[in-house]
């Protein structure tokens, strides 16, 4: 069954993120701690598809990094697909993460030396799945780049860059997929063919997506939109705790 206004399947109910009472403060220079992250409770379902919309300084990009582990929380609890991260030792969190997460940056990240199809083969390395070189193949023609896989970055448009890094994204078939303003640095006529992309790769894998964004036109496609300001209780009160 699908959803008219945005084309998704119905979610499950079973959640595959759950963050409560997450918090993460940085020391500033003067002394004290700013709060950048303080939300007490959040979930996204499995296969749903949301935006977490923010502005400049909300804390999107330090949210998504707690959540992937670039950033480690003060404290609080993050699972994903229900494993309690908390619970596990740092290299079985480390595991999790490389099997459950996919992350598409808004600078695409691409290793410079290296290939389209060499790049997307590079992201399977960090799993423990079954090394699948047919799937790099596979995903690099899903998004439009059969014909440019062994094209290195600096000889790809950025629009096309930002596709090799949704394929890379999804190498390991994760169940969940961050991405951090993923049209920020894409051209204005391919803005929409990475959304449609994200969107329906995610749809058929059955992934869930996360997108963060301060894009209104971006937000104004998904039926699910939760405002940061708002559930982010320290940009909520700007409270600076000293």
């Amino acid at each position: 069954m699908l959803n008219a206004k945005s084309n998704a399947p119905c979610v499950e109910s079973k959640p595959m993120l759950i963050l409560e009472k997450l918090r993460k403060t940085y020391p500033q220079p003067t002394g004290g701690e700013l709060v950048v992250l303080d939300i007490e409770a959040f979930h996204l379902g499995a296969a749903e598809q949301m935006v977490l919309r923010g502005e400049s300084g909300s804390g999107k990009t330090t949210l998504l990094h707690v959540i992937s582990g670039i950033t480690r929380a003060d404290s609080g609890k993050i699972s994903i697909d229900g494993n309690d991260l908390g619970s596990l030792s740092e290299a079985s969190r480390d595991r999790v993460r490389a099997a459950k997460i996919g992350y598409v940056f808004q600078s695409f990240n691409l290793i410079p030396g290296f290939t389209a199809l060499e790049n997307v083969r590079l992201g399977m390395t960090f799993g423990r799945g079954k090394y699948r070189p047919d799937r790099a193949v596979e995903l690099l023609n899903r998004v439009g780049l059969a014909d440019r896989m062994h094209h290195q970055p600096s000889q790809l448009s950025v629009g096309q860059q930002q596709r090799v890094a949704v394929a890379r994204a999804l190498a390991n078939a994760p169940k969940l997929l961050l991405a951090d303003e993923p049209t920020a640095n894409v051209d204005p006529a391919n803005q929409q063919r990475i959304i449609d992309l994200l969107r329906e790769v995610c749809r058929d894998e059955k992934v869930a997506l996360l997108l963060v964004t301060h894009s209104d036109l971006i937000a104004s496609q998904f039926d699910r939109v939760d405002r940061l300001e708002i559930l982010n209780r320290a940009v909520a009160s700007a409270e600076v705790s000293v």
